[in-house]
C-alpha cells in the first residue's frame, strides 16, 4: 500500500506561481512508482495534468498546462512536485496526486493509477 498526501494548495492571484507537493508513504526509489497529477474543477470530470515516469525519462503534460507547469520528483525525500507558473483562473481545481507501481502505465489515464491522495484545493483569482 502507498499513502499519498498533497500540500501547497491555496488562493493565488492570476499570474502568480505556486508549488504543490506530494509525499508518498513508501520510498519512491524501491519498486519505483510512476507519479502523476490530476485535477478536478467544479462540475467537471477529473483530468490529467502532468506525470513523471518511474525512471524520470517521460514527463507528459496536458496541452492546457504545457510550458507553464513543471513536474519533478525527489526519490530521496519520497516527494513529487508540481510547479505551477503563470496561473490562470481556469487552473482553479482540486489537485490530486496519483501513483502506480506497475511496470508500464498509460501516464495520462487516471484508470492506470492505483493510489490517490485526498487532493488539495487551488483557487486562482483573476
Amino acid at each position: 500500500q502507498v499513502q499519498l498526501a498533497e500540500s501547497g494548495g491555496g488562493l493565488v492571484q492570476a499570474g502568480d506561481s505556486l508549488r504543490l507537493s506530494c509525499v508518498a508513504s513508501r520510498h519512491l526509489g524501491s519498486r519505483a512508482l510512476h507519479m502523476a497529477w490530476f485535477r478536478q474543477a467544479p462540475g467537471l470530470e477529473r483530468e490529467f495534468v502532468a506525470a513523471i515516469s518511474a525512471d524520470r525519462l517521460t514527463t507528459p503534460y496536458a496541452d492546457s498546462v504545457k510550458g507553464r507547469f513543471l513536474i519533478s520528483r525527489d526519490n530521496a525525500k519520497n516527494m513529487v512536485y508540481l510547479q505551477m507558473n503563470s496561473r490562470k483562473a481556469e487552473d482553479t481545481a482540486v489537485y490530486y496526486c496519483a501513483a502506480d507501481a506497475a511496470a508500464w502505465v498509460n501516464l495520462r489515464s487516471e484508470r492506470a493509477f492505483e493510489y490517490w491522495g485526498q487532493g488539495t484545493q487551488v483557487t486562482v483569482s483573476s
